[in-house]
């Protein structure tokens, strides 16, 4: 998942931002190599050694709406999921090699940030998001005045059956459209309201605003790591945050995408575009849709080469913060965030990164209608001598 920004590509609003469905780079997979025949799930122990948590306890004043997650060491990232039932076409090769990663225990929103809890912060604050402001001339050097013209990106199906790739790599652009007025208020654009919404996930947010709630609310954004260890609950190297089968006893467990992609969403897991929070299980940390429903954004900068770069191999890197700037090799000029988490769009088509360790980007300044995020809340360190370890599955 490839998110760009209309706002730091001047041809998007030269081109006719309220019209065209030009958005550089939405959900673009790399086609990577051939898919394997079959796979066996999950990993050898070369890739995945199990969990070590801590015992540290919850202090007493516990956040509202949080959930405590126990610090340790974990192995982070993801195998090649082709082959795999609903593994999809992609072979994540920027979540390998697997290494293993400490964090230090800390608090979790529960659930996705939702709408309710947003409007409560800009109620509090005034605070006008990226996709309410006039995208402003001087960053759009030779855009028509006209197109300058504040909205955001939606996804907009085809009626007919289209190509997920093509030579040009712009097939994605025939389901996501610029549109005027789009933003968290009106996710689909005018006419749109989430007045009886309050409790599905707010979207629309760009990563500047995901940051300043997080500060309004005495949080902040996870970490990549943060986010992982998080959502796989103490289970190590599971394809899914509830485990390896995607539908278990037939049984759905997270918001994705059915039917045929992108026109036709049959809605088997009762929900055509974005569900409100905890609708499904938890996982064993008591979290909700850490897969599907909405993309969520983490702190760390994107480059496809971290995990290769931050070692892992023989001693778990210590409460890792990402590297220090962005570089997507795609898209050389785009300055990124990781994405974590998927969203109801995500199929085994085109998107499968419901998959627990796969990773994904957005351009900073980006904000579509399946685009928000959960915050932390870190523990005050203990001293090695009070904190114990012990190994989970």
């Amino acid at each position: 998942m490839n998110l760009p920004s209309f706002r730091s590509t001047p041809w998007l609003i030269t081109f006719g931002l309220g019209a065209a469905a030009c958005v550089w780079g939405l959900c673009r997979l790399a086609i990577e190599q051939p898919a394997k025949a079959s796979v066996r799930w999950p990993p050898t122990a070369t890739l995945f050694t199990p969990t070590i948590t801590s015992v540290d306890q919850p202090p007493d004043d516990s956040p509202s709406s949080m959930m405590w997650i126990p610090g340790g060491d974990f192995s982070m990232g993801c195998a090649d999921p082709r082959g795999i039932p609903h593994g999809g076409p992609d072979a994540m090769n920027d979540a390998r090699p697997v290494r293993r990663v400490h964090v230090d225990s800390f608090w979790m929103d529960r659930t996705e940030v939702t709408n309710r809890q947003f409007a409560a912060f800009v109620k509090a604050t005034e605070y006008i998001t990226v996709a309410e402001r006039v995208p402003q001339a001087e960053h759009f050097p030779g855009a028509p005045v006209e197109n300058l013209v504040a909205g955001s990106i939606v996804f907009s199906p085809p009626a007919e059956r289209v190509p997920l790739r093509d030579p040009s790599g712009m097939a994605h652009l025939r389901w996501w459209n610029y549109v005027i007025g789009a933003q968290w208020r009106h996710p689909t654009g005018d006419g749109s309201s989430v007045d009886e919404q309050g409790e599905e996930p707010v979207v629309h947010v760009a990563f500047e605003d995901a940051q300043a709630y997080a500060a309004w609310a005495g949080k902040r954004l996870p970490t990549e790591a943060e986010w992982e260890y998080a959502a796989r609950g103490a289970l190590a190297g599971n394809m899914y945050p509830w485990g390896n089968d995607f539908l278990p006893h037939g049984h759905w467990m997270a918001n994705t995408w059915q039917g045929v992609f992108p026109n036709n969403n049959s809605a088997d897991d009762g929900y055509a575009a974005v569900a409100p929070v905890a609708q499904f299980p938890p996982n064993s940390y008591g979290l909700y849709d850490m897969s599907g429903n909405v993309w969520e954004w983490c702190s760390d900068w994107y480059r496809p080469d971290t995990y290769a770069t931050q070692g892992g191999n023989e001693k778990a890197v210590d409460n890792p913060t990402g590297p220090p700037e962005s570089f997507d090799p795609q898209e050389p000029g785009q300055i990124k965030r990781v994405m974590r988490g998927g969203s109801f769009l995500c199929s085994e088509q085109y998107c499968a990164r419901y998959i627990v360790g796969a990773r994904s980007k957005g351009e900073i300044s980006s904000s579509t209608n399946h685009i928000g995020f959960r915050c932390v809340k870190p523990a005050a360190r203990l001293p090695a001598s009070t904190t114990g370890l012990h190994r989970t599955l």
